[in-house]
């Protein structure tokens, strides 16, 4: 089964191609081709995403990456003229992308030339949860796909498709004793992103629960605005992590005189909080004034120890309390060395039998490989639920703060 699949969440304009098989608790998912356009340099600026500019720069770049990914993919078809019937489609694709103007131009003159199907058997889009104003962009553009190529459309959970991105490709997996292609439930589910910190029980893929989640600031948000008080560049999880890194250095003659708390570490429950930790630095800053670059590293280092710390901690008396034989950390923060090494750390002195699941780097940031992955098991377990969208029928809507568990 063939996916075209859509991921306009964020700051990201992604669009996969995938070749699906198998059952729905272990498909077998090649990506055949990827288009990916990152915004951040776009965003730099503004100091984070701003969201009428992405919807923008989706509108620009979404038909562009379709071309990429077909081309990668080897599914483009040959030019030919439309018939008659696929140009009175365009009038109605035009109404579906009424408020995306500058995307329906693009899509029409290369649908003008290419209007046929080339293999798809589906299409998964993200519909939250996110920035809306950048989820319509996607959700529009893949209304007007499945409309005018009559083929069945699925709406996706993106911190799903997070948590799915480790069935792309396990080879960074430690201790993986997988055995007959199949992944031992319950599994915990850490997800951490810049909007996003919380802990699910995953039953079976496609059932969820929360179990945990933050109070206040996402991590990756608390990152961020660390980074911001530093004095960092836009993105801030990955110079955070640099300076880090550097104060770690067994070379390094930071001193470690800066000491930040550990919110709710020790709280019974799963629930995180990271407002605090970021109001901390924050004081510790003003306290100390200008900051010198050994200054950076060092508050760097404290925070991201501090973080670390509390995620690993409450990831630990997680497995305990439902005593999970699985661990799958999801979301753009596993893209961070410190937590991957610690989670890693922790496994082996005290679950040495639990399963860890990570995805690559490539596939820990948003992509569109994990939402047709989420977007295959979603059609195989209720194929009758999803059709071809219809204008008059259609009612998908992009939801901004979608929830994971029902």
């Amino acid at each position: 089964m063939k996916i075209l699949a859509i991921e306009t969440s964020c700051d990201e304009t992604a669009v996969s191609i995938l070749e699906c098989s198998g059952d729905a608790h272990m498909p077998s998912c090649a990506v055949l081709g990827t288009g990916l356009y990152s915004q951040a340099s776009k965003h730099a600026e503004f100091g984070g995403v701003f969201p009428n500019l992405a919807k923008r720069e989706h509108q620009l770049n979404l038909t562009s990456m379709l071309k990429i990914a077909l081309k990668e993919s080897g599914l483009s078809t040959k030019h030919q003229a439309p018939d008659s019937k696929q140009i009175q489609n365009f009038q109605t694709m035009q109404e579906i992308l009424e408020r995306e103007e500058t995307l329906f131009k693009n899509l029409q003159e290369y649908l003008s030339k290419n209007p046929n199907n080339p293999g798809f058997d589906a299409i998964a889009v993200t519909q939250g949860p996110g920035l809306e104003p950048a989820l319509w962009v996607g959700i529009n553009f893949a209304k007007a796909l499945s409309f005018f190529w009559n083929i069945p459309l699925v709406p996706v959970n993106h911190m799903e498709g997070h948590i799915l991105s480790v069935l792309s490709d396990r080879k960074e997996n430690s201790n993986d004793q997988i055995t007959n292609n199949k992944i031992a439930f319950p599994a915990i589910a850490l997800l951490v992103s810049g909007g996003h910190t919380e802990l699910d029980l995953v039953h079976d893929w496609g059932t969820y629960e929360l179990i945990g989640q933050t109070r206040d600031d996402a991590v990756g948000e608390a990152f961020d605005k660390v980074a911001r008080l530093l004095g960092l560049p836009y993105p801030g999880g990955p110079e955070i992590s640099r300076l880090a890194a550097e104060a770690r250095n067994p070379k390094s003659e930071i001193r470690n005189t800066i000491h930040l708390p550990r919110p709710m570490i020790d709280s019974n429950d799963f629930d995180f909080s990271f407002a605090g930790l970021k109001t901390a630095v924050l004081y510790a800053v003003k306290k100390l004034g200008s900051l010198s670059d050994e200054q950076k590293k060092e508050i760097a280092c404290e925070f991201e120890n501090a973080a670390v710390e509390v995620l690993v901690s409450k990831t630990k008396k997680a497995l305990e309390h439902y005593n999970a034989p699985t661990l799958i950390i999801g979301g753009g923060v596993v893209a961070n060395t410190h937590l991957r090494e610690e989670m890693k750390k922790m496994l082996a002195q005290e679950f040495p039998d639990v399963t860890l699941l990570l995805p690559t780097h490539e596939l820990s940031t948003d992509n569109a490989v994990m939402i047709g992955i989420a977007g295959y098991i979603a059609y195989t377990k209720n194929p009758n639920e999803y059709g071809v969208f219809s204008p008059e029928h259609g009612d998908l809507r992009a939801h901004g703060t979608l929830r994971l568990s029902s």
